[in-house]
């Protein structure tokens, strides 16, 4: 029988404990499951360290979680050879939208079940952080910074209180000089920008389609890079994006690679919803179906 380590939150309410005691008995006629709940890093590699010989780790929660869990198995060397199933219980749930996976959490566990697995890719950062999903520069990260005190206690509406804002704040805003690389390449457009996201998922900020075409299986990087000035002109931005459009402006460049570097002004990045501080210099890279997840 396959071997699961479920990993939860142990910080989450009542009704998470509902939804992960639901998904438990879900998957234990089929599978031989333990749980284990964490509340930090530690926890999770101890967890780890005390399952050696799992076939593979549920993770109960969002992008974040999940972000956590393989950045863990990356550390202790694991990512090769366990395979990791998601069963969406976050806020934003995006990269589970990538995959199709179903929103109820019963179905998803069903998911995990039948044992179709999928060869992910994982974006890498010059500072050996890992992208699961999407990280960007400019006005995102500066929307996710705003969202944070929203979050918690508004959800996904939390996402678009501190767009809101930033929009709001950012219409008069300068866009940063930067120098973009994609594969060797640089960009040629000197205008201003007002953001750089680049990942494998489709999705941020709770369904917002900012990398519309990417494929986490792909072995590339998708990017998007928006030169969006007037304040007339980022509000249109804006809504193109919600729309999932935005790629087919004028004023933005959508393009694929395996090895990305921004230069400049010194910007914040968020990665998977984890804000970094400000720096002159961002680079990814793509390591091709670096884990296998279950998925439909």
């Amino acid at each position: 029988m396959t071997r699961l380590l479920a990993i939860a939150n142990a910080d989450a309410g009542s009704s998470d404990d509902t939804a992960v005691d639901q998904v438990v008995s879900a998957l234990r006629d089929d599978v031989d499951l333990e749980l284990v709940r964490t509340s930090s890093p530690d926890d999770l590699s101890s967890a780890l360290d005390d399952h050696p010989d799992i076939d593979g780790v549920v993770v109960l929660g969002g992008d974040g979680s999940l972000h956590a869990v393989v950045k863990a198995l990356r550390v202790a060397g694991r990512l090769g050879d366990v395979t990791v199933g998601l069963v969406p219980l976050g806020t934003g749930n995006d990269f589970a939208a990538t995959l199709g996976l179903p929103e109820d959490h019963v179905a998803a566990a069903q998911v995990i079940v039948t044992a179709h697995t999928r060869e992910i890719d994982l974006v890498v950062d010059g500072a050996d952080g890992i992208v699961i999903n999407a990280a960007h520069i400019g006005i995102g990260a500066e929307a996710a910074a705003a969202a944070r005190p929203y979050k918690r206690a508004l959800g996904p509406v939390g996402y678009a209180v501190g767009a809101a804002l930033t929009g709001l704040k950012g219409l008069t805003t300068p866009g940063a000089r930067l120098r973009i690389t994609v594969d060797g390449e640089t960009l040629t457009r000197k205008e201003p920008v007002i953001q750089v996201a680049i990942g494998n998922g489709r999705y941020v900020g709770g369904g917002a389609p900012l990398l519309p075409q990417a494929d986490p299986s792909d072995g590339l990087i998708d990017v998007s890079v928006s030169y969006t000035e007037s304040p007339r002109r980022r509000i249109a931005y804006a809504f193109s994006v919600r729309r999932g459009e935005h790629h087919r402006r004028d004023d933005v460049v959508y393009l694929r690679g395996t090895h990305i570097e921004v230069v400049g002004d010194a910007l914040r990045c968020t990665s998977d919803g984890e804000l970094t501080d400000p720096s002159p210099r961002h680079t990814w890279r793509i390591e091709p179906s670096a884990l296998t997840m279950y998925v439909p």
